[in-house]
């Protein structure tokens, strides 16, 4: 599981780079309102995501050989999940606001609705589609 981490954090630590580069730029002071609330709202999420995601190592690391592992990986599985969450909604906030930005509100928000489908297809769907398949638990 925390390999996985590690590979979801990257994109986290990625995004959130990305958002704050944002707000230095000149064409920022130009953002309507709703722009404005799509952009603190994203990065407020890419923060959630990533203290999410690096929740499961801190817990190991202090509760390491303390004989917790079963609800360490419970608790660690919850928080990714709900890590997961957060990350879809602010990889669709971002689009929702570079398209925004750069074709219209109508554009953004449907660029921002279809990544979060998307993202929902492959996180939730797929998963439980296989899940239905298999008998079983994809992530056994």
């Amino acid at each position: 599981m925390l390999q996985e981490l590690r590979v979801t954090q990257t994109g986290v630590q990625i995004l959130f780079a990305f958002l704050l580069t944002l707000a230095f730029t000149p064409r920022f002071p130009s953002l309507d309102t709703m722009q404005r609330a799509t952009y603190v709202t994203t990065l407020l999420l890419s923060v959630l995501a990533a203290m999410l995601f690096t929740a499961p190592a801190a817990l190991h690391r202090r509760l390491f050989q303390q004989g917790a592992k079963p609800q360490l990986v419970t608790v660690s599985s919850h928080l990714a999940q709900l890590g997961m969450a957060v990350l879809a909604l602010a990889l669709a906030g971002s689009v929702l606001l570079v398209v925004d930005v750069a074709v219209g509100r109508v554009g953004g928000i449907v660029a921002g609705a279809g990544t979060l489908v998307v993202c929902l297809g492959l996180w939730a769907l797929v998963p439980d589609v296989m899940r239905r398949r298999t008998g079983r638990n994809p992530e056994d």
